[in-house]
């Protein structure tokens, strides 16, 4: 399939990388030039704007930082409702605002477009393997046209209903996951204070009710897990800086439907704290240091 990818930095590059393994022909176009030398080293083409890139393209697909920037390539002068060829399949795997991914379909429908919006959880490492978990948002048809594109770059593709509930699915389980990495951190913590030893608490309780995949997958606390970043001074497979950014458009989307989250805004207001002393480049799971320490350092 010929498609046209735009943002192609730390997750959009590997992802496009593998739809070229897959036998795609990628055209995409990125800000930064290495990004766009890498594509053609990968065996993609580099376009000179993101207009370029989509002209002939059957399937769009868009990495980007936050909603205004998806709002703007898509919808603002010259942007891709413009420039997309008649039929093309637009989908979106920027992590935004469930408002925002709506307000875009919309318009892209009003234009004779059917687009997904397709968030990604797995990082890096899952873009770079080919392992990515896509929520999807949109029509069953343009679910099942996209499927075979996003089995290039993922492991687990889930329709989760109609357009704006791929980014809901995204929002809601990251807001779980950051919860549940503060939990796992404060028990570890605590364990410390007690003289329990940390793999003597991880043998219990994860094989007890304290068991979640925050603790038996990414335990915060060095040793228990021996894959996991507390065992790298915290080298990031998801960013703080990501996990926080996560966790305010869960705050703003429960403001937006009345939801209570409590623990919601207590975690964003934790990882606040964390980014602000200067860890937000550190992989999210370095909230222990924090806690443990009583600081953000």
């Amino acid at each position: 399939m010929k498609i046209g990818f735009i943002g192609l930095g730390n997750m959009g590059g590997p992802m496009a990388a593998n739809l070229i393994k897959a036998g795609h022909a990628v055209t995409g176009f990125d800000l930064s030039k290495p990004a766009l030398d890498a594509l053609a080293k990968a065996g993609g083409k580099a376009a000179a704007s993101a207009a370029a890139a989509v002209g002939e393209a059957e399937l769009v697909l868009t990495m980007l930082p936050a909603g205004p920037q998806v709002r703007q390539v898509y919808t603002g002068e010259g942007g891709l409702l413009a420039a997309a060829a008649k039929g093309a399949l637009l989908v979106d795997s920027s992590t935004i605002d469930v408002e925002t991914a709506r307000a875009v379909g919309k318009a892209a429908a009003a234009q004779g477009f059917d687009m997904l919006d397709a968030p990604v959880s797995g990082g890096v490492g899952g873009a770079a393997a080919g392992t990515l978990t896509f929520m999807v948002g949109g029509s069953e048809a343009g679910f099942a046209r996209a499927l075979p594109v996003l089995q290039a770059m993922g492991k687990t593709i889930v329709h989760a209903g109609p357009a704006g509930n791929g980014q809901a699915a995204k929002i809601c389980n990251n807001m779980m996951l950051g919860i549940s990495m503060i939990a796992v951190s404060e028990g570890f913590a605590l364990a410390e204070k007690l003289g329990l030893d940390w793999q003597r608490l991880f043998d219990i309780s994860s094989k007890s009710s304290g068991q979640c995949w925050a603790m038996t997958n990414y335990c915060p606390a060095p040793g228990p897990v021996p894959a996991a970043p507390s065992n790298r001074d915290y080298q990031a497979g998801f960013t703080a800086d990501m996990m926080l950014k996560d966790l305010k458009l869960a705050q703003q989307a429960a403001q937006a439907a009345g939801a209570t989250t409590p623990l919601g805004a207590e975690a964003a207001a934790l990882f606040q704290m964390l980014v602000n002393g200067g860890l937000g480049p550190k992989d999210f799971s370095a909230i222990f240091r924090m806690i443990r320490g009583g600081g953000a350092r």
